[in-house]
């Protein structure tokens, strides 16, 4: 008979990963930078108006709410574009779907993928729920400068973590980086103490991981406009718990067998070789022009300008023999896609079909992905024209840190032996190396949100009021979202 191994009960510290997490959120003082401040205030512009956009469309709006028909709370947070007064969880649910929901919000493109405005859910949600509170009692309000330095604490615990950790590798989506960092956050904005902090975040590793399967064919389905909601709100959550007294898991990552290194990430240490700064807000890619999967966002703009050529000349899908669409690694592995596509989703995530409706209508827009437009037959017929193959140099420029470069290719080739140009873009309009270029095409997107949901004069009012920094980072979060509701 074989002897039981006898177990350790001993507590070691919390695991490093987790210290630092904690200590940056409690300690770092991202207001030192004033370019982080400045992109968080268009971050918050770009987050906001994406969620506006996303109430335009049944399949999102029937969604939100409370989660019993009915159900409110007086006082609670409120829910930008709607009527909606929800306890801040269900709230911070409601506003990250809408946020994510057409794919149109920022991106962080590194090992691992993902969108750092998906935090806002937690960040806006408490925020004005304690603002609300604090105005009640006769306290000082929370201030939207509040709201900005959690967006870029949030941002940057997601970006680090992404660097150099690949969980889509191992089957994970990079929602669990939105609870990790959600749950940070909403942790110190609730006021927790180091303590109460680290068991909240330790609480954020140990939660189950939610698997990619709905992000990728032959699976590819609605879910993954919501999963940021949903791991938004679980953040807030868990803070809210920890705050109570729940106690933390000192080794949720590290304990051999049972911790999430062992259990999910093949037993592989987390790498994490810089520290935790303003880094991730200051490089953020804004989606501007296309609400398209980041990866393909430089090929519809390709695809845009051979658009034009081809109308000059003359020239017609009939002409069209094959295409040549170049990518990088990370492009060629997850949108590269054949066969049916089901739903708006499964085609925001397909390359061919993002460059087909580009190419023949010269634009890109979330309505281009309803099935009214996917049942143009021209558009299979050029998906099928199509070959994709992947450039190495654009997917070492894509890792490279003083390029991150999200490079694509199009080239279309024709019936009489003739192409066109083979059209290359490096970096798309939301990267900040086009910063400058981008910024007044931002403003403009937002302004349109606006102008979908609200009357003239209020969609003014708030638009110019976002515009004025100063005015901005000293609104009350409570009053400005008491402009934003209907």
């Amino acid at each position: 008979m074989s002897k039981a191994a006898v177990l350790d009960a001993s507590r070691q510290d919390f695991d490093q990963v987790i210290q630092d997490i904690v200590d940056y959120v409690m300690t770092y003082d991202v207001t030192r930078s004033d370019e982080a401040m400045e992109t968080a205030r268009y971050c918050w512009m770009d987050t906001i108006g994406c969620g506006l956009f996303a109430l335009n469309y049944p399949a999102c709006t029937k969604m939100l709410g409370p989660v019993v028909p009915g159900a409110s709370m007086n006082n609670g947070a409120r829910v930008p574009g709607t009527s909606y007064e929800l306890d801040p969880v269900r709230a911070a649910w409601n506003i990250g779907a809408m946020v994510r929901w057409l794919d149109f919000n920022d991106t962080w493109l590194a090992a691992e993928w993902g969108h750092p405005s998906d935090n806002l859910g937690a960040i806006l949600a408490l925020a004005d729920y304690q603002s609300r509170q604090r105005a009640a009692r006769g306290e000082a309000p929370l201030s939207m400068r509040d709201v900005l330095i959690a967006m870029v604490q949030a941002h940057e615990i997601q970006g680090v973590l992404a660097l150099e950790n690949c969980f889509n590798c191992v089957g994970l989506d990079h929602v669990m980086l939105v609870r990790i960092a959600s749950t940070a956050v909403a942790a110190r904005m609730l006021g927790c103490n180091r303590n109460e902090t680290l068991n909240a975040v330790s609480h954020a590793w140990l939660d189950g991981c939610s698997l990619r399967t709905y992000r990728h064919a032959p699976n590819t389905g609605s879910r993954k406009s919501w999963a940021a909601g949903d791991a938004s709100a679980r953040g807030l959550f868990l803070a809210l718990m920890a705050q109570r007294g729940e106690m933390g898991y000192p080794s949720a990552i590290t304990a051999p067998t049972w911790g999430f290194r062992d259990v999910l990430f093949k037993g592989e240490d987390l790498e994490l070789n810089q520290p935790y700064a303003t880094y991730t807000m200051e490089n953020i890619l804004f989606k501007i022009s296309f609400p398209a999967e980041f990866h393909a966002q430089t090929a519809v703009e390709c695809a845009i300008t051979l658009h034009k050529q081809m109308q000059q000349q003359g020239r017609s899908l009939d002409d069209i023999q094959s295409m040549l669409l170049e990518t990088q690694e990370s492009g060629d592995r997850i949108i590269n896609k054949t066969g049916p596509l089901d739903n708006p989703a499964d085609r925001d995530h397909c390359l061919q079909y993002m460059v087909a409706v580009a190419l023949l209508v010269g634009t890109l827009s979330a309505e281009h992905y309803e099935d009214g437009v996917a049942a143009d037959p021209r558009i299979d017929r050029l998906r099928q024209m199509m070959v994709v193959k992947e450039d190495p140099l654009y997917s070492r420029d894509y890792l490279d840190p003083a390029k991150r470069s999200i490079a694509n290719a199009v080239q279309v080739f024709f019936k009489d032996r003739t192409s066109t140009e083979k059209v290359v873009v490096e970096y798309p309009i939301g990267h900040r190396r086009r910063r400058t270029e981008g910024i007044p095409v931002l403003e403009k997107k937002f302004y349109e949100a606006l102008r979908t949901r609200f009357p003239e004069g209020q969609a003014q009012r708030v638009y110019e009021l976002c515009l004025d920094p100063q005015r901005l980072a000293t609104t009350p979060v409570h009053r400005l979202m008491d402009l934003m509701v209907i």
